[in-house]
């Protein structure tokens, strides 16, 4: 229990020093840190539930964008002031590194393997993204799908 409770404070440390990397302003970096450590939360949970990484990948990427796109309408701010950050936490960072060893090192055929499952993740992650984007703008609180919240927000004033 102690090592998830380790592993979730490390997720929302690396997400946070990642958007103040990444320039966000800094009355955002909090949130951009808890956005991270949920995202990473329930990549361990369904990682844990089904046995499954890259499944575990897929929905947590799922989840990160609808909290990242929630965020963005509570905040006013764009979504990938908080997708980007957040996303950090499940990057294949050692997947590109080892494939990158492997390659260096002259062992093409661990380096396609680690490259492949790399690839994966990757693919995962996008989809995850991808799926979220699926769903009009209106669930997320815009108002309309072809509207974002400055444009109606300067129709009102």
């Amino acid at each position: 229990m102690m090592d998830v409770l380790i592993q979730i404070l490390a997720a929302f440390t690396g997400t946070t020093a990642f958007s103040v990397l990444f320039s966000v302003d800094a009355s955002h970096r909090i949130r951009c840190g808890l956005i991270g450590a949920m995202g990473w939360s329930i990549y361990l949970l369904i990682d844990h539930l089904s046995g499954m990484p890259l499944f575990a990948t897929f929905v947590s990427a799922l989840m990160l964008t609808v909290l990242s796109r929630r965020m963005a309408v509570s905040q006013k701010t764009p979504t990938i002031v908080f997708l980007i950050p957040g996303i950090f936490t499940l990057v294949p960072g050692a997947g590109i590194f080892y494939t990158a060893y492997y390659l260096f090192f002259n062992q093409p055929q661990q380096a396609m393997i680690e490259g492949f499952g790399t690839l994966k993740a990757a693919i995962a992650i996008a989809l995850g993204i991808a799926a979220s984007y699926s769903v009009p703008a209106s669930v997320y609180g815009w108002k309309r799908d072809s509207e974002t919240w400055y444009e109606s927000d300067k129709r009102k004033s």
